[in-house]
């Protein structure tokens, strides 16, 4: 390092709020040889640069000081999978994530930037703690960039005074990796699994519900996060738990006897019995031989020990408990408290001093408040023997010291109530740990009546202490007349008395905060932010004694992750994250290793989650009502993965059900990809199965979808339910979709329905199931020339007087049946029994040469269902013969009669008297 009498190094720093900024350089420029201080706008009109010289580590210094406004960039999947319909949300746990400048802070990176290029070092002025260094190190990045040689320090300091700041620039130190990339894993963690699970039960129940909660509900989110939802489901556990709560009756014997010295309250030390039986005789033992007879006496000290320093939960927790204030409220006034340098780094872990601190220049600061500045000075008295130096409550996060005053205040004009509260219990606080604790002497005496013990005890305190300062706390007593060991006397009352048991309470905020810090979910500058998006996002309410109760929604997403037997809202898997990151900070395990690990994990929680979605439905639909509206919009609602789309390469088929109900699968790269396959109109529910196609699922897994047909839309033989492939390998869903059309927009009476071209807006691709069936099977023209031929021969085989006629789709031999209706008594037909196959012909229509394949047949009986020519699963009406009809194997026309003339045989489309 130069010397004395070298040209001043110029240095630039960096603080992480404008405030801190100010301050820093205001404390550092108090000194003759700083030139005084100056001030120059940057890029930024809200992050000025403050400049004065400054002498350290035997080097002089040309000081430049400027600040971000917190974390300097974002982190965020890159620009194909930003939007919400995208990508399918699974592949967000593997897709490329980057680190950028928003736009909102590139005149804040331009200003580091052309700082930088002036400066050789770089002093970062971050908060002390993890997320501050992560920030440390986006500054870094963006300096260095600008200039590769700069030397970059760290400055270490927990509060905004003088001694903290000259000490802090005299002692700088490297700064921490492994803090940093704790905060990456974390981040990382948290968009992965916050984006994939927020997408899909948004997408999957928003649409689907009427959420009365409100106005809008199309632009309500559902989100999940991972220290969120187990926050949630804290507050819904205990709701649970008082309303399955069921009160019980118990009986007990209480005890009272008043003297000339007072009255002494004896309760039954068996507490309570819930057998009335058993408390009434009990009971009539006590009252047929009432006299008591003192058994012990016990006489002891008793201490009250004050609490350990103050950590950040600590204080979140005490405001919310004397102060009725909510923890995001107290730490709002805690930071401006910091900033302007009343109270030390409010954000923090210790829960100890180290022996270093100067605990009685603090307590000497306090001296002339009004209030309290009389048991400081008691302190500070070694006559007074009141001093004793705090208690270590086991936490160090070596960062930053316990909460505590940094500078005295009588109050200030600009404070608001809440910052005198939160500013006194910090001193309050701090003088009462370094105090000694409360003594009195505790009376137990215990008596027998019957061979039942009673006691009672009464409290006499003999030294408040602490309890002096710290008004926050009581230790509360009775004094009780005076016994003597063998003493036998009357009690003046004793009675049977019932009550019922009473279920716990809601859990408080304070409650929360400590379930939170047990489970290790969160950290203890992010818990009030957790606890303030159930709030906001109606997940749960708290009331005027701040307690939590949970919202319908937030009770029914619980419910419905419970259901599936994974427990998402309980705090394990979090718990392991947060451990796996503190590993991180402490550089017992690597970055990549703990972020594949946990990604792995919460994977494979998402994809179970999805295959369990309907215990999501079934949770929801018991607190909300179904909405009449789509399930989505019609282009963009998501589904559940299919396949690859093997036109655009890029993007997801999914399963997506039409407003109309139609459904289909589509690409998720839509509008640029316009890849569809349609269903068979005729399906009534579809759900893409875990199951892979064998046959097409080499080189892009095709998963399986089971389908519901309604059975009246359907040939008899045909199952209503079908576990199917879209590969093209599936010939029943060929066959249905030939026999009841799709769900397409194309009109149904056009000729070759799921056989022709439809152009798209910019590519050539196929556009029904029926395209995709020919491009992977083969042409279909020629499948249906092959077929044409076999019909021919089965018609020469009817009229050489065969009685059964080869199947024309499976080969199975068709026997002849005489058909019993009214209306075809008599008449001869052929049809297939196989199963699965529903070829039907009547024998003169055979022996004519002239036989119907069953693929047309259906087609026209489907047209029954629609009255015009673009109803929806009507069949192609220009293929096959015109009096084919869809019986039933006694011959009774199963729907259709023709109005033209009445004839059930055939439809008014096929009647040979129209257009006479």
């Amino acid at each position: 390092m130069a010397g004395v009498g070298r040209r001043p190094i110029r240095a630039l720093n960096v603080a992480e709020k404008p405030s801190v900024a100010k301050a820093v350089s205001e404390i550092l420029s108090k000194n003759p040889a700083s030139g005084g201080l100056r001030v120059r706008d940057g890029r930024s009109r809200y992050n000025r640069i403050f400049e004065f010289n400054y002498f350290a580590q035997n080097q002089h210094f040309h000081m430049s000081f400027t600040s971000v406004t917190g974390h300097l960039m974002e982190l965020e999947f890159e620009e194909r999978y930003r939007k919400w319909h995208s990508c399918d949300p699974v592949d967000l746990y593997h897709a490329p994530v980057k680190k950028f400048v928003p736009q909102d802070k590139l005149d804040i990176e331009k200003t580091l930037a052309e700082e930088a290029r002036k400066c050789e070092w770089l002093i970062l002025w971050l908060d002390c703690d993890r997320e501050g260094e992560n920030i440390a190190f986006e500054v870094v990045e963006v300096c260095t960039r600008a200039n590769r040689n700069l030397n970059t320090w760290r400055a270490r300091f927990s509060a905004l005074i003088d001694r903290e700041i000259h000490y802090a620039a005299q002692h700088l130190v490297r700064p921490n990796q492994l803090f940093a990339d704790a905060v990456d894993v974390r981040q990382e963690i948290d968009l992965r699994i916050g984006a994939s699970f927020t997408r899909f039960q948004t997408m999957l129940l928003r649409d689907a519900f009427l959420l009365d909660f409100i106005t809008d509900d199309r632009n309500v989110i559902l989100s999940y996060g991972p220290c969120q939802f187990p926050t949630l489901g804290f507050v819904v556990e205990r709701f649970w738990e008082v309303q399955s709560h069921e009160p019980e009756e118990f009986w007990t014997i209480n005890c009272t006897h008043n003297s000339e010295e007072g009255t002494a309250t004896f309760t039954w030390m068996r507490g309570h019995l819930f057998d009335y039986t058993c408390a009434t005789i009990l009971y009539e033992m006590c009252v047929l031989e009432p006299i008591a007879t003192v058994r012990n006496v016990k006489q002891q000290e008793k201490l009250k020990y004050p609490p350990y320093p103050l950590s950040t939960i600590e204080l979140e927790k005490r405001a919310s408990r004397y102060f009725r204030m909510s923890s995001e409220q107290t730490m709002k006034v805690a930071e401006d408290l910091y900033q302007a340098g009343f109270i030390s780094y409010p954000r923090t872990e210790t829960d100890c001093f180290s022996e270093r601190t100067d605990l009685r220049t603090i307590v000497l600061e306090q001296q002339e408040h009004p209030t309290w500045g009389s048991y400081a000075q008691r302190l500070l008295d070694p006559e007074a023997a009141l001093w004793r130096n705090p208690s270590a409550g086991g936490h160090d996060d070596k960062a930053h010291p316990p909460i505590h005053p940094t500078k005295f205040s009588a109050g200030e004009s600009r404070w608001s109530q809440d910052h005198h509260k939160v500013y006194e219990l910090v001193v309050r606080h701090f003088l009462a740990c370094v105090s000694q604790p409360a003594v009195g002497a505790e009376t137990t005496v215990e008596i027998d009546i019957a061979g039942e013990q009673f006691s009672a005890s009464g409290r006499v305190i003999l030294a408040k202490n602490y309890l002096d300062v710290y008004r926050f706390e009581t230790w509360g007593g009775s004094v009780i007349p005076t016994y003597n060991y063998g003493q036998q006397f009357s009690p003046t009352t004793l009675t049977l008395d019932s009550g019922v048991t009473r279920p716990p309470p809601l859990l408080s905020e304070a409650d929360l905060l400590s379930c939170m810090d047990k489970a290790g979910i969160g950290t203890d500058a992010t818990m009030h932010d957790h606890i303030k998006k159930l709030l906001d996002r109606f997940y749960a309410t708290k009331d005027s004694s701040m307690r939590f109760t949970p919202t319908k929604l937030g009770e029914a997403l619980v419910m419905g992750y419970d259901d599936m037997g994974y427990e998402l809202w309980k705090p394990n898997l979090r718990a392991m994250m947060e451990s796996d990151m503190k590993a991180v900070s402490m550089g017992t395990k690597r970055k990549a290793e703990v972020l594949d690990t946990c990604l792995q994990q919460m994977k494979a929680c998402f994809v179970d989650a999805r295959v369990n979605k309907a215990k999501l439905f079934e949770a929801m639909a018991i607190f909300f009502e179904r909405s009449n509206r789509a399930n989505g919009n019609e282009q963009h609602s998501i589904g559940d993965v299919v396949r690859k789309c093997g036109l655009c390469q890029e993007s997801d088929m999914v399963l997506r059900k039409k407003p109309d109900g139609n459904f289909m699968v589509g690409c998720l790269g839509f509008p640029q990809c316009r890849n569809v396959f349609w269903l068979p109109g005729s399906v009534s529910e579809a759900t893409v199965t875990t199951t892979i196609c064998s046959t097409c699922s080499p080189g892009c897994p095709v998963y399986m979808i089971q389908f519901k047909f309604r059975r009246l839309e359907i040939p008899p033989n045909y199952s209503v339910d079908h576990l199917g492939c879209i590969g093209g390998c599936d010939n029943t869903l060929r066959q249905l979709v030939e026999i009841c059309g799709t769900g397409s927009r194309t009109n149904s009476s056009n000729p070759g329905r799921g056989q022709g071209h439809t152009p798209s807006a910019r590519h050539g691709q196929q556009s029904n199931i029926g395209l995709n069936y020919t491009r992977q099977t083969g042409d279909s023209t020629s499948s249906y020339s092959s077929h044409s031929s076999r019909r021919q021969a089965h018609g020469s085989a009817a009229q050489d007087g065969q009685s059964s006629i080869p199947c024309t789709s499976c080969g199975a031999p068709c026997n002849l049946r005489t058909a019993n209706t009214a209306a075809n008594r008599g008449r001869k037909f052929y049809s297939c029994q196989a199963q699965g196959c529903n070829f039907f012909v009547w024998e003169d229509n055979a022996n004519s040469g002239g036989t119907v394949p069953h693929q047309n047949i259906y087609r026209s009986a489907s047209n029954s269902r629609g009255g015009g020519g673009r109803t929806r699963g009507r069949g192609n009406r220009s293929r096959g013969e015109h009096n084919a009809t869809f019986v039933s194997a006694t011959g009774e026309p199963i729907s259709g009669r023709c109005f033209v003339c009445g004839d059930p045989s055939h439809f008014a489309n096929a009647c040979p008297t129209r257009g006479r």
